[in-house]
């Protein structure tokens, strides 16, 4: 069996903790270390309004330490004299923090997973991953799926429904036209041999979303899995600790601003796979592609492809260098740029999407009262039928089309 250890960064999450311990302990696999690292900014501890968060962390490293049952290395960036300064710190460089301290002790094989204390895990998860690994010794990572189990509360599964339906869409998307970059990404819910952490140069401690970031990074080390027959469950709290991801989508979709997630007409993601589809060609010479304008723009450079045919001799690694040029960032870039101001149509386009594009599938009653009423008045039960249905439709397309 692989070593295999956890990365978990901890702030305020001593309410969460004891669930999140009692699901490790449930697990099928039980030989592993947690690597846990409690942070908050130094700062916080002479500021009225965060100082409650720092007492909140002394709260989790006293409940870690005192646990006998499982292995744990506590990273206490968090007591006085010890938090961050106000440059550097955040989700980020906590979890790095953990996955650093990891990526120095084990060997190659070894397998690092991301987890998140506000997340439930079935007891399968770790085994799955590690026996993932043992079948694919050369992934460099795993994206895992995920669904968020709803709050009972209608306005905040509203809101969860809607954000999640703008993910799995976008997700669809990117699995219909094959892109290497076509991961959805979740800091609880990745998996990487240490081999791969460290060719990648680890992940970046940026302010929000390292997971994009990191797994983007794995992407351009190798091949990456989306699927291994489980998945995480991820709570649906507002919060506003980083810049985005769910918490903050909650909160801005909460005062009825959903601009940074429309849904983009899945033409604008047939412009990308006509763009990488001619990567081969323009090893010869250059061709038109869609993403041009944008591309040109945004490197601030006529000649996008004449550097790379210089550096990369063969065919091969001049498609490589293509695909890392045109990353994952740059495509919801060209999404963006593409869309511009225009008004967004987000029920219409799903709704095309699904009518389009769910051959084979039988498609539910719910889309016909969501094509009705919209995210705005549909109920909780139509709109969470209409996730169920596209949830399967993902899972059934990252087993078929990816692995």
């Amino acid at each position: 069996m692989l070593p295999l250890y956890i990365a978990l960064p901890v702030l305020n999450e001593s309410e969460n903790l004891p669930d999140f311990l009692a699901c490790m302990k449930k697990q099928e696999l039980h030989d592993f270390e947690l690597v846990v690292c409690v942070n908050n900014y130094e700062w916080w501890w002479d500021d009225e309004e965060k100082r409650s968060l720092c007492q909140d962390n002394q709260k989790s490293i006293n409940l870690l330490k005192h646990e006998k049952e499982i292995s744990i290395q506590i990273i206490d960036c968090s007591s006085r004299g010890k938090g961050w300064l106000k440059k550097k710190g955040g989700v980020g460089m906590a979890r790095k923090t953990a996955l650093d301290f990891i990526a120095r002790k084990v060997n190659d094989e070894a397998v690092l997973v991301s987890m998140d204390a506000d997340t439930d895990y079935p007891r399968d998860y770790l085994l799955k991953i590690v026996t993932y690994f043992q079948e694919h010794p050369n992934y460099s990572g795993l994206s895992l799926p995920y669904y968020h189990p709803l709050t009972g509360i209608a306005e905040r599964d509203r809101l969860l429904l809607r954000y999640e339906l703008y993910m799995r869409y976008y997700a669809l998307n990117m699995i219909r036209i094959h892109n290497p970059y076509r991961y959805t990404a979740l800091g609880s819910a990745m998996a990487f041999p240490a081999w791969a952490y460290r060719k990648a140069g680890g992940l970046t401690p940026v302010k929000s979303g390292e997971d994009f970031y990191f797994l983007q990074k794995l992407v351009k080390v190798g091949e990456i899995g989306y699927t291994a027959d489980t998945q995480v469950y991820p709570s649906a709290r507002l919060s506003d600790r980083v810049l985005f991801g769910t918490g903050p989508a909650l909160i801005k979709g909460q005062k009825g601003d959903w601009s940074s997630y429309p849904f983009y007409p899945s033409s604008f993601f047939d412009d990308v796979e006509q763009t990488f589809a001619l990567f081969p060609v323009l090893y010869q010479n250059d061709v038109p592609t869609p993403m041009d304008d944008f591309l040109k723009y945004q490197f601030r450079d006529n000649d996008l492809w004449g550097p790379l045919r210089r550096n990369y001799k063969d065919r091969k690694n001049f498609v490589k260098a293509c695909m890392n040029k045109v990353d994952g960032l740059r495509i919801l870039q060209y999404l963006r740029w593409r869309f511009g101001n225009q008004l967004p149509d987000n029920k219409g386009v799903l709704v095309n999407y699904i009518l389009r594009h769910a051959s084979g599938i039988t498609i539910p009653s719910a889309l016909r009262d969501f094509g009705q009423y919209g995210f705005e008045a549909a109920t909780i039960d139509q709109l969470n039928a209409l996730r169920d249905f596209i949830f399967r439709w993902e899972m059934q397309s990252r087993s078929e089309k990816v692995q």
